[in-house]
């Protein structure tokens, strides 16, 4: 019994890192083919996220709504941040902003709003203002004022690349499951956070959150991303997983109250320990509820 439970884990390890490793890749004669799988390894694979299950409304005892802030400079957010610089590096490897924008230009990801509440829809179109400046210098200006042709050198065009975002918001639901008793998580929303593309070349220009994308119409595309892992590169991540997971150190900066799902930031200004210490105590009335299920 104890070998045949050894062998089918076995099993399951190596087929796991067969379908996370670079497919193919030492088996590949030319450096073409690393990275391709034929069809019947990818029916055999049956790779898909994993399925979130069905939580009747009668069956959330405790909820609450929070908002967290995802900085992208500590080290345990590294993977959703880098890689910045795709000249020198695979195609399969791509940080989740550039795994967002490029599925949100072919049309995988359709559900993207402009704010965290997801009631007003928005396209790509939409959003470029948000991504893009274009500014004209002051010597196309005096070839304007002369009557001239505007000359393409004269134009400056700025576009929001991955390197210039700064954070992440994701918006997520901790509730109590009273048919399992367990306290769970599930991640709603997703916003890349930057400086306002006008003023991004100011000292401390304000961070905007350029777009929300609803996190489950997601699932699917951040899945077949692969995020870096550090410890082990043949067996990385995928972004569905590294999030769901929340594999990531995130700050609740607002959480839903009767004051209109105010931040900490208006009621705790000009203060970060005071704010995250606030943060802290949210936290702590979130955990604490699920520990006091079991106090008699």
């Amino acid at each position: 019994m104890k070998l045949k439970s050894f062998l089918l884990t076995a099993a399951t390890v190596f087929t796991v890192s067969g379908v996370f490793a670079q497919a193919n890749i030492l088996n590949a004669k030319s450096p073409d083919e690393i990275g391709v799988r034929t069809e019947s390894q990818k029916a055999v694979d049956n790779d898909k996220p994993l399925e979130y299950g069905y939580v009747d409304d009668r069956d959330i005892l405790f909820s609450k709504m929070v908002w967290e802030k995802v900085v992208l400079d500590e080290r345990v957010n590294f993977p959703l941040y880098y890689p910045v610089d795709t000249n020198n590096i695979g195609s399969d490897r791509r940080c989740l902003y550039d795994v967002l924008m490029k599925n949100i230009k072919n049309g995988k990801i359709k559900n993207i709003y402009d704010d965290s509440y997801f009631t007003t829809k928005r396209t790509l179109k939409d959003i470029e203002s948000a991504l893009t400046m274009v500014d004209t210098t002051e010597l196309g200006i005096e070839q304007l004022n002369a009557g001239e042709e505007l000359s393409a050198e004269y134009i400056n065009k700025r576009t929001i690349a991955a390197a210039d975002i700064k954070e992440y918001h994701v918006k997520g639901l901790w509730y109590f499951d009273k048919r399992q008793a367990e306290m769970k998580y599930r991640l709603l929303g997703i916003a890349p956070v930057a400086p306002d593309v006008n003023f991004i070349d100011e000292a401390e220009p304000d961070l905007v959150p350029l777009f929300w994308v609803w996190f489950p119409d997601a699932r699917e595309v951040l899945h077949e991303a692969k995020s870096f892992n550090d410890s082990n590169s043949s067996m990385p991540f995928s972004f569905d997983h590294l999030l769901n997971a929340r594999r990531f150190q995130g700050y609740i900066f607002r959480e839903e109250n009767v004051q209109g799902d105010r931040a900490i930031s208006e009621y705790v200004s000009e203060n970060a320990l005071m704010q995250l210490l606030e943060s802290e105590r949210i936290k702590s009335k979130i955990r604490d509820f699920e520990l006091d299920m079991w106090t008699y």
